[in-house]
């Protein structure tokens, strides 16, 4: 029997007062800004770029807010839990989590539309950019997501195999048997949200917890692992060492976010119910598939390549 390692990492990066401080959930969105406005703007200065230097501060700042940001959100409360609608407050209520991926690139192609038409310029060679960037940010999203023990992954046996103390949310019967075992230890651990918070300090929590929980694959770092550094390095070699015309990026990302989505999914937990057999990740994953296609034979079909670059690419 393996000993499996139990998730007790805190999602406060340092703790205020209770239950509050900065999160590494909202540090990683930070980080992602920040890696996103200067790879942008480097590509900007190489000419890869139609949007001036100067102008990429501006657009990055609208593209999180307005894309990532509200789009990522709205997405999730659309296509996940729709029951949000009946208490629109709670939409608001980002900090308790909830952004949805899809929805986000939804998001950040409406207002790079709506940018590129005021601005006048190259709609697909802003985008071409913007996606060579955006899965840092899907890295430091997935690895927000394993820090706070969400969105794991399904049952397994694997040697590397996690165990995730908020499964008690999802699971009673675990949840009662925590319970009853965990009030031996402190008479105040009377709910699952106790036991998850006494994890990382409670080492007998800790323990009773490992004959309870189920063995998980930590999906998140095979997210991080696929849809951040493998996809940005394809991206990246595209970008830098292949002369494409504008949209065959934007096109490529979709694609392959896609197809690393799908497979993933067969190791992550369903978050959602099933749409025709496919979890919510697989299903709007096939769209982007057909977004991506689309991008990709209209670029083809009339060529344009971005005004400054050099013929090497």
């Amino acid at each position: 029997m393996f000993a499996y390692y139990v998730h007790d990492l805190n999602p406060l990066i340092f703790r205020i007062y209770d239950n509050v401080g900065p999160r590494w959930y909202g540090l990683a969105y930070v980080l992602a800004f920040i890696f996103g406005y200067l790879l942008f703007r480097n590509l900007a200065r190489r000419g890869y770029a139609d949007l001036p230097v100067a102008k990429v501060g501006d657009f990055i700042t609208g593209a999180a807010l307005f894309g990532v940001i509200l789009g990522g959100r709205l997405g999730y409360v659309l296509f996940y839990k729709p029951e949000m609608l009946r208490e629109p407050l709670s939409i608001f209520r980002v900090w308790e989590g909830g952004m949805s991926s899809h929805g986000g690139m939804v998001g950040l192609l409406a207002f790079t539309f709506y940018y590129s038409w005021r601005h006048k310029i190259s709609w697909p060679n802003v985008g071409d950019n913007l996606v060579v960037t955006a899965p840092i940010g899907l890295f430091f999203g997935r690895c927000a997501n394993f820090i706070n023990g969400e969105l794991y992954g399904r049952a397994t046996n694997v040697s590397w195999a996690m165990q995730f103390p908020k499964e008690l949310n999802e699971n009673v019967g675990e949840a009662e048997r925590a319970i009853n075992a965990c009030r031996a230890i402190d008479p105040s651990l009377t709910s699952s949200d106790a036991i998850v918070a006494a994890v990382g300090h409670e080492p007998q929590v800790k323990e009773v917890l490992r004959g309870i929980l189920t063995p998980r694959h930590p999906s998140q770092l095979y997210e991080a692992f696929f849809e951040g550094i493998v996809l940005f390095a394809i991206l990246w070699f595209v970008r830098t060492r292949m002369r494409q015309p504008n949209g065959v990026l934007t096109g490529l990302f979709f694609i392959c976010y896609a197809i690393f989505r799908i497979v993933v999914e067969n190791f992550r937990e369903p978050d959602a119910s099933l749409i025709a057999g496919f979890t919510r990740g697989q299903f709007f994953s096939f769209f982007l598939i057909v977004i991506g296609l689309a991008f990709i034979a209209f670029a083809k079909l009339r060529p344009v390549f971005p005004k400054k670059v050099n013929s090497k690419g």
